[in-house]
């Protein structure tokens, strides 16, 4: 235990309780070695422990509180400081050439410019909470061509309505994150100062996991008016553990 109260003590995260394992059983021998730390020291662990302390901000506050959710390996690599949390956004790259566009898909490739993850699946070690997503759409010169569709100018789906009247969901691990259903019209922000281009704030994040199947789908009512080059940006964005 007095390795841990060190490594809390000088560990960077807040709500440490949770990444330590500590729970109501262990508080006992916890109390007692507290006692032997000068009032500062009890002051910072006590505010690490219970998550009281006010450091971090945006989606690594919101990561900080999944803690118990984390794998131990995970926990362990962040409490030693082999891994730590990171701002990351996940991305995918698609054609609009049918009604349902399924952004992560198990054969898909990492290749930069179209998305940065294989296989629709976080690599090893890679814990990931998704705070927010951002949705665009645009034309590119040739959809059947690779080096076109990247460089694709990706605007407002307000700007593409059977996009912006279509309906999206988001699972991982077959587990909802975002039901069957939402609706299209959340990523359009044209107006509002307050937001980035086609960003959706969640109000309930949660964790992905790098062994958890990733399925971000997009259905839409007709392909009325869809110009053939069209293609569909997704970036699931938020916190994850990195080296």
């Amino acid at each position: 235990m007095d390795d841990l109260m060190k490594s809390a003590l000088e560990s960077e995260y807040n709500n440490i309780g949770d990444l330590m394992g500590i729970d109501d059983a262990m508080m006992g021998e916890v109390s007692e070695l507290m006692g032997n730390m000068n009032t500062a020291d009890k002051v910072k662990f006590f505010r690490k422990v219970s998550g009281k302390s006010s450091f971090s901000r945006g989606s690594r506050a919101e990561f900080e509180k999944f803690f118990k959710e984390v794998p131990p390996g995970v926990k362990a690599s962040l409490l030693r400081g082999d891994l730590r949390l990171a701002d990351y956004s996940i991305y995918s790259i698609k054609p609009v050439n049918s009604k349902t566009i399924k952004l992560f898909e198990t054969q898909d490739d990492k290749e930069v410019g179209l998305r940065n993850i294989s296989n629709a699946k976080l690599p090893k070690n890679f814990v990931f909470l998704v705070s927010g997503i951002y949705v665009l759409a645009g034309l590119s010169a040739d959809i059947n061509d690779k080096d076109k569709t990247k460089a694709t100018d990706f605007k407002s789906i307000n700007q593409f309505p059977a996009i912006a009247n279509a309906e999206f969901s988001l699972k991982a691990n077959k587990k909802q994150i975002i039901p069957d259903g939402n609706v299209m019209r959340k990523f359009i922000t044209d107006n509002n100062q307050t937001s980035n281009l086609g960003y959706f704030k969640l109000d309930n994040p949660r964790l992905i996991k790098d062994d958890e199947l990733i399925e971000f789908v997009i259905e839409l009512g007709t392909m009325f008016l869809v110009d053939p080059n069209t293609a569909v940006y997704v970036a699931l964005d938020g916190t994850g553990t990195t080296p």
